[in-house]
């Protein structure tokens, strides 16, 4: 109890949230970049801190899906998934990270997090009024749900992406991309989803979210200030950041598959210019927090091309799509890592079809287009 007299005299007091009578009830979140580059903190000057200050309010989850989602039957799919998302949370805090006894579809052991993750999200799937399908990538193969014959939407997931780094405690997430009825998803390209989700799980769960005029970050789970509501009930879920922009310049690299360095002269080229030209490297080896990171320092690049003995792993559906979608609303780019156009743009024709890819700050994905996809 003194612990948390002390916190509270330092954070201050909460703040209730304003009455949501109209559409914007709280402050606007400041227009300021999200990072600094240059060391005031007393570190290294190619680090890079938050520069986001505290509001005095902020929006709830409801406030912002009225006004920047048109779609009522959007809004409901997109409250079901972050109420996985918070289920997966409280998971995470008490589950041992240990091996389940089983296989996936493709050989590789669960662990025992993956199933929880998976079986929450099924769960999730089939209470739903408006899911109509779900494929996992656990077990790639569109699955009917919808038992009233009602619902709208196919939903795709990777219900815990970064399993090989789970075990260390290191920030993990779940990706999920949603498709309307009228396409599906065998036939259709990611261009085609509503919306796109990506949870992180880290000190804190913050998931990003594709709506109607840009992507924008929720924040899980109330601190003292800022989640008490009028009636003393407290927000399940804040809107953290709106409308983020990724810049279309960085500093930041996040390479994967450098083995095929060895046999791509470009992608070599490329991760040479990254370290004469004095880039900050941020890898971690788990997709979810090396693309979610470009959200909130609003910059950076992730490139995962492939090569005759190292070939593509990345799902198309599962993990490929959903970030593109949300790095696109954002002003980013994505390389399908071939042609060099969208990976918004690649048909999918199997669940789990395999992808290169390059996403993030929109001029460096121009570069890795021109130097590993063309050779130049």
């Amino acid at each position: 109890m003194k612990l948390l007299l002390a916190l509270a005299s330092l954070v201050g007091s909460a703040v209730a949230f304003a009455p949501s009578n109209i559409a914007r009830t709280s402050v606007a979140v400041p227009t300021e970049s999200a990072t600094q580059l240059y060391g005031e903190y007393g570190a290294s000057s190619t680090s890079f801190y938050t520069t986001t200050e505290k509001q005095e309010t902020y929006d709830s989850l409801d406030d912002v899906l009225t006004t920047k989602c048109a779609d009522e039957k959007l809004r409901v799919v997109i409250k079901d998934m972050l109420d996985a998302c918070a289920d997966i949370t409280e998971a995470l805090r008490v589950a041992l990270v240990t091996v389940e006894g089983s296989e996936n579809t493709f050989g590789d052991a669960q662990l025992s997090v993956d199933v929880i993750a998976d079986e929450l999200m099924w769960e999730t799937c089939k209470n739903s009024a408006v899911i109509r399908e779900g494929a996992s990538e656990e077990d790639p193969e569109v699955r009917n749900t919808d038992t009233d014959g009602e619902g709208e939407y196919t939903v795709c997931w990777d219900p815990l992406d970064g399993s090989s780094i789970v075990d260390n405690n290191w920030a993990v997430g779940t990706i999920v991309g949603i498709w309307p009825k009228s396409t599906g998803l065998i036939g259709a390209t990611g261009r085609d989803q509503v919306t796109s989700l990506v949870a992180i799980y880290g000190p804190r769960t913050t998931v990003l979210v594709a709506l109607d005029d840009g992507t924008y970050e929720f924040s899980y789970g109330c601190t003292p200030e800022g989640c008490q509501l009028p009636d003393g009930s407290w927000e399940p879920w804040i809107c953290s950041r709106h409308k983020v922009e990724i810049s279309p310049d960085c500093k930041i690299f996040s390479p994967a598959n450098l083995r095929a360095c060895q046999e791509v002269p470009g992608y070599k080229k490329l991760v040479d210019h990254y370290m004469t030209e004095r880039y900050t490297l941020r890898y971690s080896g788990g997709l979810v927090p090396d693309i979610y990171q470009q959200f909130t320092k609003t910059q950076g690049i992730f490139s995962n091309p492939t090569s005759p003995s190292s070939p593509a792993k990345l799902r198309l559906a599962f993990e490929a799509a959903p970030f593109a979608l949300l790095v696109e609303k954002a002003g980013g780019k994505s390389s399908d890592g071939v042609t060099g156009g969208s990976i918004l743009d690649v048909q999918i024709n199997t669940v789990d079809q395999r992808t290169a890819l390059c996403i993030g700050s929109a001029n460096e994905v121009d570069r890795f287009n021109s130097w590993v996809v063309n050779e130049e």
